[in-house]
C-alpha cells in the first residue's frame, strides 16, 4: 500500500473515532487497531496524537467547506443560497453519525494552552465565516463591506447555535428556528 494511502487510512480512522468518541477518549492503540496498522507505521506518519488531531480537523474542514459551498451554490441565486446553509445542516443532522461540531467537541477537550489546535479551529471557523461572506456578497446585491462582515458573523453565530442545540436536543427544531431567524435578518 502506498505511503499516502496508509496516511489517509490513519486520518480517516482517527477522524471517525475522534468525532464519535471524542479526542481524549480515543487512544493511539485504538486508532492503530481500527486502521489495521502497526504502531511503527502510525509513528512514521505522525509524531504525536496532536498531529493526528490536526490532520483530523483539516480532513473534516476540507470536506465540510467543499460540500457546503457546492450545496449552497446549487440553489437558486438570492437569499435561498444563504438560507441553504441551514438546509445543509439539516442533511448533516439527519445522518446517523451526527455528533455535533467536531471543532467545538475538540476545543472543549484540549487544554487552554494548546495554541496549535486552538489556532487551527479558529482558522477553520474564520474560513466558514468567509464562505458565508461570499454567499452574502454574491446574493444580497449592493451591500457595504462592513455590513457584509457583520452580517456574515451574525449568520455564523446563528448557524453554530443551530449545530449545538440540535445536537443537545437531538431534534431538528433548532435548525429550523435558526433558519427562520436568519431569514429575518437578511430581509
Amino acid at each position: 500500500m502506498k505511503h499516502s494511502e496508509v496516511k489517509n487510512r490513519i486520518i480517516e480512522t482517527a477522524s471517525f473515532l475522534f468525532y464519535k468518541n471524542g479526542y481524549n477518549s480515543t487512544g493511539i492503540n485504538e486508532i492503530i487497531s481500527e486502521a489495521g496498522i502497526a504502531k511503527a507505521t502510525l509513528y512514521n506518519h505522525f509524531k504525536a496524537k496532536k498531529d493526528i488531531c490536526l490532520a483530523y480537523l483539516q480532513f473534516k474542514n476540507t470536506s465540510f467547506l467543499k460540500d457546503v459551498e457546492t450545496y449552497t451554490t446549487s440553489k437558486p441565486k438570492g437569499k435561498d443560497q444563504i438560507l441553504a446553509i441551514f438546509d445543509f445542516l439539516q442533511l448533516f443532522f439527519m445522518e446517523k453519525d451526527f455528533n455535533g461540531c467536531w471543532c467545538i467537541k475538540t476545543v472543549s477537550e484540549i487544554p487552554k494552552d494548546n495554541v496549535i489546535i486552538r489556532n487551527e479551529i479558529q482558522s477553520q471557523k474564520n474560513s466558514f465565516i468567509q464562505l458565508i461572506a461570499k454567499l452574502v456578497t454574491n446574493n444580497l446585491g449592493d451591500i457595504k463591506e462592513e455590513e457584509v462582515s457583520s452580517l456574515s458573523r451574525q449568520i455564523y453565530l446563528i448557524y453554530e447555535s443551530a449545530v449545538g442545540e440540535s445536537h443537545l436536543h437531538q431534534a431538528y427544531w433548532p435548525i429550523q428556528e435558526s433558519k427562520n431567524l436568519c431569514a429575518k435578518i437578511i430581509n
